[in-house]
């Protein structure tokens, strides 16, 4: 087990039974030793809907009362709802899910009373685990309190207060349903402010729905559906809920930073805080400051409590997948809307259509008014980490290794190496290498003038890199 850019992850089998209660365990003495908690404390337990989230659950749900807490299960619930539910109690909680990865893997989320861990609290989860390491534990799985329902409530609340009663009325909006845990509440909501809604794809077996680099095989089953039910959108999120996918009249899905900087605006944030990976003409589509980090939620999380102690007010941040991050009040629609540090599908995907249906106008008008390079990414999955770390340390090497494996591609004029290596080319492209921190894939992001150059340098890219491995 490792921790990645959001979480623990790793194969499923290896995470079911002794594993999970060992990281369960670990979370619950760091939080009593840091005085995060104090014994009898609740702490909330939610999950996704993979085959093996339910037994991993309840091997944390006993792990966590036997070291001294009191675990309250949430069930399967959108991981922003969960998080939301845990700074309303001020509890802890533990989120079983492997979002957009492989149903053959899964992992866990940690978050604080306050919200989600960050570097240190994973250093210190990994010496708990680390000091029980194969010593005598009691992996007994357990039941606890249902409050589901209680923590959709509280989550229904935040997003039916965030637009004017009818603000989606006119608006036909298909849901991807397939095994993402916000489908319900997605329906719900939209139908609340009075958009007509068409329930798509639902699946019983868990499909693995990677936002950030939308498939093929996703994206005409998109077209296909927005032709047939004549859709104005077609909304989703992956598997935990936290990622939104949105998709415009003719199925085409939009990017993720795209929604984040819809959301910056329709929020009137002062200070943005955003990973690298996220489209270079985000500094100047808003009035706004920007803050670039490396990407993972615990940066953009970091870089937002810089600017509030700094004395920044209306903070925000979102990730290239869209999923966006409130660090301090904002006022919607006259009221006071609670700040969520973790990355939600909701306000994204509501900020998005409500721009469409104000503005009357489709989404891919919207898009095209921001005036955005066009951007693609793509990952190459099964990729050894051993492979991606020793790709990334012959690049940075030198200048000349660096040139030399561009070189099919073009010049190379600038690069960043805030997170992986990020190229801008001498015709002013950019492509970006960077290995994921929670999975055997390694990724490609490309900006460049129109899609079509986009996709070229992007097949490029991943040929580059397969080339390399071989």
């Amino acid at each position: 087990m490792k921790f990645g850019t959001s979480g623990l992850r790793g194969l499923s089998v290896d995470l079911k039974g002794r594993a999970s209660a060992v990281y369960a365990t670990a979370f619950a003495r760091h939080l009593l030793r840091s005085g995060l908690a104090a014994a009898g404390d609740p702490i909330l337990v939610g999950r996704d809907f993979r085959d093996s989230s339910p037994d991993i659950a309840a091997t944390c749900i006993g792990a966590l009362a036997r070291a001294g807490l009191q675990p309250i299960d949430c069930g399967t619930i959108a991981t922003p709802a969960l998080a939301l539910y845990g700074l309303e109690l001020k509890a802890a909680s533990l989120m079983v899910t492997g979002s957009h990865i492989p149903a053959d893997r899964n992992g866990i989320k940690f978050y604080r009373p306050d919200g989600e861990i960050d570097k240190n609290d994973e250093l210190a989860i990994t010496a708990e685990a680390n000091a029980i390491g194969d010593g005598p534990l009691n992996e007994t799985p357990a039941q606890a309190e249902d409050r589901r329902a209680a923590a959709e409530a509280l989550f229904f609340e935040r997003n039916t207060a965030l637009l004017p009663t009818d603000g989606l009325v006119g608006l036909t909006v298909g849901v991807y349903q397939h095994s993402t845990v916000a489908r319900d509440m997605i329906g719900l909501v939209l139908s609340h402010y009075g958009a007509e809604v068409v329930a798509l794809g639902r699946s019983e077996s868990f499909i693995p729905v990677d936002t950030e680099a939308v498939s093929q095989e996703t994206i005409d089953h998109l077209k296909r559906w927005t032709l047939e039910h004549k859709l104005d959108a077609i909304v989703s999120a992956d598997g935990d809920g936290d990622r939104p996918l949105v998709s415009d009249e003719t199925g085409e899905p939009l990017r993720g930073d795209l929604l984040g900087l819809i959301a910056a605006n329709f929020l009137g944030a002062e200070v943005v805080v955003t990973p690298v990976t996220s489209n270079s003409g985000i500094e100047a589509a808003g009035s706004y400051s920007v803050v670039r980090t490396r990407v993972g939620s615990p940066y953009v999380i970091a870089g937002m409590e810089e600017a509030l102690a700094a004395g920044r007010q209306n903070v925000m941040g979102f990730e290239a997948n869209g999923g966006t991050l409130t660090a301090s009040r904002f006022i919607i629609e006259g009221q006071p809307m609670r700040a969520l540090p973790t990355r939600d599908s909701f306000l994204p995907i509501l900020a998005t259509l409500y721009a469409a249906a104000s503005e009357r106008r489709s989404l891919s008008a919207v898009s095209a008014s921001y005036k955005l390079a066009f951007a693609a990414a793509d990952r190459l999955e099964n990729f050894a980490v051993e492979t991606s770390a020793a790709l990334m340390a012959h690049l940075r090497q030198s200048d000349d290794n660096l040139a030399g494996f561009l070189a099919p591609v073009g010049k190379v004029a600038s690069k960043s190496d805030i997170d992986g290596l990020r190229v801008t080319l001498d015709d002013g492209r950019i492509i970006h290498f960077r290995p994921s921190g929670n999975a055997p894939e390694m990724r490609c992001y490309v900006e460049a003038r129109d899609e079509n150059d986009a996709k070229a340098l992007l097949s490029q890219g991943l040929d580059l890199i397969r080339a390399w491995a071989r």
